[in-house]
């Protein structure tokens, strides 16, 4: 009996295995970009802005041009590649830690100036290739190997919450926080990368999306507990749900 393909391989994904520890949702996160490029005709177009961290490795697995930013710098770059290409598809892969901690003026600056780029952000609330150090977005008694009993809230603050704080921003044309945990909220995040980018293509300014993930190893949890874990402590802070659209009609 001839097998049926049911979801098949982004061409735009390179044919093979992925390095990332098992349950890691960045190969995720790629396959939902690789596909929102294909199906927006923008693969050949397109250009990705790679920054320091797990997230760095998606030019080993997306077929398109990269540039590699240094740590934190990739919406800097990537606005210098957009002004200077300006007719192609400029967009950033970054994590927690580079976006959100040594990044993090960078991306409100371009946000702000309405920079026509697009920024998937996987947040997965630690620095997971440099040794699972806390990150701004670390939740609140989170244990990391740079704060072994737990985040303080009195010490080191609450954690960040960039979807929203993006949001609030001028130049911002579209925001939005998914998550990658179950098939429902995998469709949400599909319409969200792709309207991310929608909004470059109808230059209308900055695109946003901010994809909660897991990170079992430096969580110290099974890929199964790690899943939960987005359900049960990750959405109920960082809820979900798109926070800025300036798409309307034309979505």
């Amino acid at each position: 009996m001839k097998e049926k393909i049911v979801f098949p391989k982004p061409k735009v994904l390179a044919d093979s295995p992925m390095h990332y520890c098992p349950g890691c949702q960045h190969g995720t996160a790629h396959k939902l970009v690789a596909q929102t490029l294909e199906e927006l005709n923008l693969v050949e177009k397109s250009i990705c802005i790679g920054s320091i961290g797990c997230s760095v490795f998606i030019y080993n697995y997306l077929l398109v041009d990269t540039v590699e930013a240094p740590h934190g710098r990739a919406p800097a770059v990537a606005t210098g590649v957009k002004r200077a290409k300006p007719d192609k598809i400029v967009f950033t892969y970054q994590g927690d830690g580079d976006l959100a901690s040594i990044g993090l003026a960078e991306i409100v600056h371009c946000a702000n100036r309405g920079e026509l780029v697009t920024v998937i952000f996987v947040n997965n609330t630690v620095y997971g290739m440099t040794g699972g150090q806390m990150a701004p977005t670390t939740m609140v008694g989170q244990k990391t190997t740079t704060c072994p009993g737990g985040r303080c809230r009195e010490r080191e603050g609450e954690p960040l919450k960039m979807a929203e704080m993006i949001a609030s921003l001028g130049g911002t044309a579209y925001a939005a926080r998914v998550a990658v945990n179950n098939i429902k909220n995998l469709k949400k995040a599909q319409k969200a990368i792709a309207n991310a980018f929608k909004v470059q293509v109808d230059k209308l300014g900055f695109g946003f999306v901010e994809i909660l993930a897991t990170c079992p190893t430096n969580w110290k949890m099974t890929p199964l507990q790690a899943n939960k874990r987005i359900e049960q402590e990750m959405i109920p802070y960082f809820p979900l749900g798109e926070f800025k659209n300036c798409l309307g009609e034309n979505q």
